[in-house]
């Protein structure tokens, strides 16, 4: 299957079915359902992990999320001193935890040249995925295409204009995980927005528009006894459901 030909909606479903299952130590058996199968790694060093596989024309490469059991995943979402990285700053944890996997991901690339590279991930996962894709575009390994799901911010005003990546970013309406670390210590998100809203679509809406649609989020998760509902809504699992909706409608 030549990812290259599908359109946005169905990319994005299938970017989150395998951003969920980075999660996994082995997630090769989603890849094959799109026909990926070629020379497919697992990475994993001291805590930080993703995947690799290809096929003759494409390559992807996932990175697992926050895992709160891993002590090394909560210290590098806390750990938010800026890093001093090309033209800008960037978040320290998100780029030690990324760059643990550096060496691995270059090399898997590089043996496997001339293929569209594809990079994905969910929250911590998805700050590795985007420090990792402008590493291999200023590399010169590649013009990566990245798909995100409750990103975090990764970087300052410098580094994110430096940027040029294609980067197409969803996020839940509650979803807490993409207000970190805050705007007001000076980083701010790359990419292109795709907002999921209440009933689980992807729509282009004016501030005005979020704001009544995360009260009417809110108000229906208070209505249950949920009082804290930003967690429910970082859910990977959320995510593949909604991005399969907005395919099918």
């Amino acid at each position: 299957m030549a990812l290259q030909n599908l359109d946005q909606k169905h990319l994005a479903y299938i970017f989150a079915q395998f951003a969920r299952d980075a999660y996994k130590d082995d997630s090769s058996a989603t890849f094959k359902l799109y026909e990926f199968e070629d020379d497919y790694k697992f990475f994993d060093k001291d805590g930080a992990q993703g995947h690799a596989v290809c096929n003759d024309d494409e390559l992807i490469i996932t990175f697992r999320g926050t895992q709160p059991t891993q002590l090394n995943d909560l210290l590098a979402d806390l750990d938010t001193i800026p890093k001093r990285n090309g033209p800008g700053f960037v978040h320290s944890g998100f780029r030690r935890e990324a760059r643990k996997l550096y060496d691995m991901v270059f090399d898997y690339i590089k043996a496997h040249p001339n293929r569209k590279i594809y990079v994905t991930g969910h929250s911590l996962g998805a700050a590795m995925a985007t420090y990792m894709a402008q590493e291999i575009k200023w590399n010169g390994l590649g013009d990566p295409i990245l798909y995100t799901y409750g990103s975090p911010r990764l970087g300052d005003r410098l580094f994110v204009h430096a940027m040029n990546i294609e980067h197409h970013r969803y996020v839940n309406c509650l979803d807490m995980v993409p207000h970190v670390p805050p705007s007001a210590i000076g980083f701010i998100h790359h990419g292109e927005l795709n907002y999921i809203n209440y009933y689980g679509y992807v729509r282009k809406l004016t501030t005005w528009q979020k704001i009544k649609d995360q009260m009417r989020a809110h108000w229906h998760s208070w209505k249950k006894g949920k009082l804290f509902d930003g967690i429910d809504y970082h859910s990977m699992d959320l995510y593949v459901q909604n991005t399969e909706r907005t395919m099918t409608e």
